[in-house]
């Protein structure tokens, strides 16, 4: 059984004693911490806290000790029943609600589920807030509400909808054009909530020609539910049968996204961010932020633009508080993760699809015929390889990423970016050390323009790191 506690949340597998799972006493602890949060941050005056969930098989349970413990504690609750992430958080804005709890392990097994919290921008608590929660459910310094104050409850099954009419509403998506295009598309959602408005959001764009794969949303995930290769060959098996222009892969929350090619081959997740952002900077001048972890293609073409890449530290949270400081018009992670202003401040793989087919439509435009494999040849072409370095539960971390940073501070050439670990950038490579939140390990993140020297340069780095332990 694991439980972690962190500043983004509560997730656990399902079971177990008290403090060694997510299980109902756990919940109740940590919503009633959170719940006191929004008590006392008393940002706007609603008194309203919306809940959704994707589909997993423990989703049901935790929603109801969820909800009634936030009534138990004074609040009325907005249940929206099975939602991905980003439905949620438009949720809380569309409501005016206070805050919002989003029930989903997001890309982790079947038999984990997790609390994602969010304030009243309907976005995720920041690291003083994470803080703040757990201290309070540590201490239990919460106070439940009398017989006659307890909180409402009610269902509103209309956010799918909702959702959907924001996404069509954005200037860059342009339905005509995708309708025009007659795309034929095949989508992976495995067994969760994008099986229930994948659907709808294609057929809304005009995307008649619509091959689903595990989209009966019971939870039961028929494999690995995060988008990587090596999880992902039903779907790439079935676009190599041919007839598909593309096809769509979300993790169980719907706020990563990935792409396959018309020819069964992964377009690359890092690739997702990079190609929607190349439309809407098409369109839009602006600057772009992904996090340290994410390719440099990205920043390449924010400056064939002539705009301005920034990085941010690892984390959803850090990148938008980036994105709200450096005027940014597209940004996110390369996890597949985009993060578009213009429809709200979260990951989302509606937003990213339907920007993408308005980019490829307008592509075929120019170019008839014009494949997605031979789009993603447009792009720079980078590699990415990760690896990691298991610690002794001696070692001083800090001391030894800050000896890797000075090796390196000052050379010609070479730039040093310490605000989450340490990254190295070289004129045609980087690398990046961060220490893990959850296990005793650094993780090594490199790129280059091939995989062998991604890895080389990893390694090089890491075995200046054995040196020193």
């Amino acid at each position: 059984m694991s439980l972690i506690k962190s500043i983004s949340g509560i997730r656990g597998t399902i079971g177990g004693r008290a403090g060694e799972g997510l299980n109902p006493l756990d919940i109740v602890k940590f919503t009633s911490a959170y719940a006191t949060l929004m008590r006392r941050k008393g940002s706007n005056k609603s008194n309203k806290i919306v809940v959704g969930r994707d589909a997993r098989i423990s989703g049901e349970m935790v929603k109801n000790v969820v909800c009634g413990t936030l009534m138990g504690m004074g609040f009325d609750v907005v249940n929206i029943g099975l939602a991905s992430t980003p439905t949620t958080e438009i949720a809380v804005t569309m409501e005016g609600a206070c805050g919002g709890i989003i029930i989903t392990a997001s890309h982790n097994p079947r038999h984990w589920n997790a609390l994602k919290l969010l304030n009243s921008n309907g976005e995720f608590l920041n690291a003083a807030e994470g803080n703040e929660v757990l201290s309070i459910a540590e201490q239990e310094d919460f106070d439940f509400a009398d017989v006659d104050n307890l909180g409402k409850y009610r269902e509103d099954n209309t956010y799918d909808q909702k959702h959907i009419d924001l996404v069509l509403g954005l200037d860059l998506v342009d339905v005509p054009a995708i309708k025009a295009a007659g795309f034929k598309v095949a989508f992976d959602s495995i067994n969760s909530v994008g099986g229930i408005i994948l659907p709808k959001l294609l057929k809304a764009l005009g995307v008649e020609d619509v091959t689903p794969l595990y989209s009966e949303p019971t939870g039961d995930f028929q494999h690995n539910p995060e988008p990587l290769e090596k999880n992902l060959s039903d779907i790439m098996n079935l676009m190599k049968k041919g007839g598909k222009d593309v096809a769509f892969v979300v993790d169980p929350d719907v706020d990563r996204l990935a792409f396959i090619c018309e020819d069964g081959t992964m377009y690359g997740e890092e690739y997702t961010l990079v190609t929607v952002a190349d439309y809407i900077l098409s369109h839009t001048p602006g600057n772009t932020v992904s996090n340290l972890s994410s390719t440099r293609a990205l920043r390449d073409i924010t400056e064939k633009y002539g705009m301005q890449y920034n990085a941010a530290a690892v984390g959803e949270v850090n990148v938008v508080t980036k994105m709200k400081e450096t005027n940014t018009v597209i940004g996110g992670e390369g996890n597949g993760g985009v993060i578009y202003p213009a429809a709200h401040y979260g990951r989302d793989a509606l937003v990213g699809i339907a920007l993408f087919l308005s980019h490829l439509a307008h592509q075929r435009q120019a170019k008839p015929g014009l494949t997605v494999s031979q789009l993603r040849a447009t792009y720079p072409n980078y590699f990415i390889a990760k690896n990691r370095i298991d610690l002794q539960p001696s070692t001083d971390v800090d001391a030894i990423l800050k000896k890797v940073k000075d090796m390196y501070n000052g050379k010609p050439g070479i730039a040093v970016n310490d605000i989450d670990g340490v990254k190295i950038d070289f004129p045609e490579k980087w690398v990046h050390l961060r220490k893990s939140n959850t296990e005793p390990i650094i993780r090594v993140y490199s790129e280059a323009a091939t995989m062998d020297a991604a890895d080389k340069i990893g390694k090089e780095i890491m075995d200046i790191v054995y040196s020193m332990q």
